[in-house]
């Protein structure tokens, strides 16, 4: 019998349209059922410093709300790229996300200053949510000779170069802020780049440098401990948790600087799986647990939801494209 090509067509196109009915069927399962298998948290810095510190509590109550753990990887190197590169190329299914610090939106800025190729870009990922916004914070050994900023800089000034101070890397949360410092100052003090805000805290615990600028959820406890002193800070007015520091405006210097910390997936990430971890970043920022944890660092929550914290991420990749490029080129 010879075949209708007419009928076999229509026979085909039914066969597709019921087979993509599936398709669909299947993907919206899916998306129900997440997250079916634990998932991993890429910190792209070493332990200690302030995205670890937020991003291990924070993990912790969004694997209550999705009832599936949360892994902490720390992948550090490159001021925070090498870990946020990874994430930005890794398979969009929701099972790899990233806590980051506000360095995402200037090591590309700084890879154009350098001419190099960019780790990654900024619309690679897609933000979830804000969850904390800190001024950085400069610090000292309590054992050094300077109790005030007035002090601290009485002797940078006459000494270029003799002061080093350390950061998480090139253009990072840690040396942006420095670099401002420096301009505003028409001083010059050594960068000692590290890998992250932990290591850098320690060297300057042991002595390798003389101060730095960080959170203050990195170097709290060691000011309460007596072994840091606080001199300034980047923020406006006081901090609820370091009242007698002073903000450099009250000292006359005018910078300013937030190092934010938030939650970020692959770009391609299916609307209902980014709806799923938005809804358990959301519960994290409301949980007591990681509330009382966070405020034990010395940082608190300072919640933004997705809509917010696109609009957020977008202006200070602006202000931060600005700020890279009057810094300029820097070893």
């Amino acid at each position: 019998m010879t075949k209708n090509p007419s009928m076999q067509r229509t026979w085909q196109a039914l066969g597709r349209a019921a087979w993509g009915a599936v398709l669909a069927c299947s993907a919206t399962l899916v998306l129900a059922q997440y997250p079916t298998k634990p998932i991993t948290m890429v910190v792209p810095f070493p332990p200690g410093g302030v995205a670890d510190t937020v991003g291990r509590p924070v993990a912790e109550a969004m694997s209550r709300h999705l009832k599936q753990s949360i892994v902490v990887e720390n992948k550090g190197g490159a001021g925070g790229g090498i870990g946020m590169a990874q994430v930005a190329k890794s398979k969009a299914d929701g099972y790899t996300v990233l806590m980051s610090l506000s360095s995402l939106v200037v090591l590309p800025e700084a890879d154009k200053i350098l001419q190099r190729p960019p780790m990654f870009q900024v619309n690679q990922l897609k933000a979830i949510a804000r969850f904390t916004a800190d001024p950085t914070v400069l610090v000292v050994r309590s054992d050094s000779p300077w109790k005030t900023y007035a002090e601290f800089m009485a002797y940078v000034k006459p000494n270029p170069g003799k002061i080093s101070f350390g950061s998480s890397g090139n253009y990072g949360t840690m040396h942006v802020p420095m670099e401002q410092l420096k301009a505003a100052t028409s001083t010059f003090m050594l960068h000692v780049p590290y890998t992250g805000a932990g290591p850098a805290v320690l060297a300057l615990l042991s002595g390798q440098i003389e101060a730095l600028s960080t959170g203050p959820a990195s170097v709290k406890q060691h000011i309460a401990s007596g072994r840091l002193r606080a001199l300034a800070h980047w923020g406006e007015g006081r901090l609820a948790s370091m009242p007698e520091v002073p903000s450099f405006k009250e000292l006359g210097v005018p910078i300013q600087y937030s190092q934010w910390s938030g939650l970020f997936v692959p770009a391609d990430t299916p609307a209902g799986v980014v709806d799923s971890l938005r809804q358990a970043a959301k519960f994290a920022a409301q949980d007591p647990r990681a509330v009382a944890a966070l405020t034990a660092s010395g940082t608190s929550f300072m919640y933004q939801d997705t809509a917010d914290f696109e609009r957020f991420v977008q202006n200070d990749a602006k202000a931060m494209s600005a700020l890279v490029t009057r810094i300029g080129k820097v070893d």
